[in-house]
């Protein structure tokens, strides 16, 4: 595992000044990375769908841009990223390459601050604070709100004219907005949604577009006497793809998903560390396209998936982990059932 922070990632020269995490990826031992066609990522041999990548516990099916450089996550609201690209926990599943885990951070809950950037290629804008003050109650709040937007296909022109004389044809926004509410004791509840698109038009030729969408809410409860924590979550996530080529009608495919997880978390003791958890998960696929003779293809497939895991940890605070789990998960498309042991 690769664990990363948002320092971390600043650290790495970047293209246009502003840090990303799709940058630092390509300089990873094993990772390999295209950038037509929305940025396709292989890690140690495995193919692009084999990835997982998982935004406050929504899965993202689209994570990088179509240019390569740039993913659709703001560095600036990343609290950290756990990139396995080997072997990982019986807490992960549906995928057998690599797992990209990554969370955001809480908002300002003492005042309201800004930032705003921007570069040859786009800009960037950053808003977070408090909701309400109250000085009567324990609970306290905060929001945070990242947008940015690239306008390469316009700059290129005259920064990049070496390229192409007619511009550069990609284009791509993103926006992300997450609520968190807090109790005295630890607990909180986080509301989050997201929109990522990106356009590419090569003019007299094709147009191509793809957005995904999404929103989800997360819940930490801290029980009074117990060494435990319980996390539930439920989220939902959409990614859309068109491309339509000159005189010719659109096609487009789809692929829809819900998860819906509660995990338990019990600290033994300084060394033992036991988790356990259940998780539904649903698909829904969606093809609508025309072939060069102009009949129509459609087709839709569903899929749900129930798992459930067990995951134990020792640490002796020195240099030595071990980590069994067990995953077991139902296919009730397939109508089987996959016994996972992990160590």
């Amino acid at each position: 595992v690769i664990k990363l922070t948002s320092k971390s990632i600043k650290q790495l020269p970047s293209i246009g000044g502003e840090p990303d995490i799709a940058q630092f990826l390509q300089v990873l031992p094993g990772v390999v990375f295209t950038g037509d066609q929305g940025g396709q990522l292989y890690i140690r041999g495995g193919a692009p769908i084999h990835n997982k990548v998982l935004l406050d516990g929504m899965t993202i099916y689209s994570p990088f841009h179509s240019i390569g450089f740039f993913s659709v996550f703001d560095t600036d609201i990343i609290k950290k990223a756990d990139v396995y690209t080997g072997g990982f926990g019986a807490q992960y599943g549906g995928r057998i390459s690599s797992i990209m885990d990554i969370k955001t951070r809480d908002g300002n809950k003492k005042r309201v601050t800004g930032k705003f950037s921007a570069n040859t290629f786009g800009t960037k804008f950053l808003l977070e604070g408090p909701i309400f003050k109250s000085q009567t109650t324990s609970l306290s709040n905060s929001f945070i709100f990242s947008a940015k937007t690239s306008y390469l296909d316009k700059t290129s022109q005259s920064f990049y004219s070496y390229v192409d004389t007619v511009g550069l044809p990609y284009s791509f926004s993103d926006f992300y907005g997450k609520l968190s509410f807090f109790s005295k004791n630890g607990s909180k509840i986080n509301l989050y949604g997201f929109g990522f698109n990106d356009n590419v038009d090569y003019i007299d030729l094709t147009s191509l577009g793809w957005k995904t969408y999404g929103f989800g809410s997360n819940i930490v409860l801290v029980p009074a006497s117990a060494k435990m924590l319980v996390e539930g979550q439920i989220s939902y996530s959409k990614y859309d793809v068109s491309q339509q080529d000159l005189g010719e009608p659109t096609n487009n495919s789809s692929i829809d998903g819900f998860n819906i997880g509660l995990n338990f978390l019990y600290f033994i003791s300084k060394e033992h560390e036991l988790k356990y958890g259940v998780e539904v998960l649903g698909y829904t696929t969606n093809l609508d396209f025309r072939n060069s003779i102009g009949s129509l293809i459609e087709h839709q497939d569903h899929s749900t998936e129930f798992a459930a895991y067990f995951n134990y940890k020792f640490n002796d605070n020195n240099r030595f982990i071990i980590e069994p789990s067990l995953r077991l998960q139902n296919y009730t498309s397939l109508g089987e059932t996959s016994f996972e042991p992990r160590l």
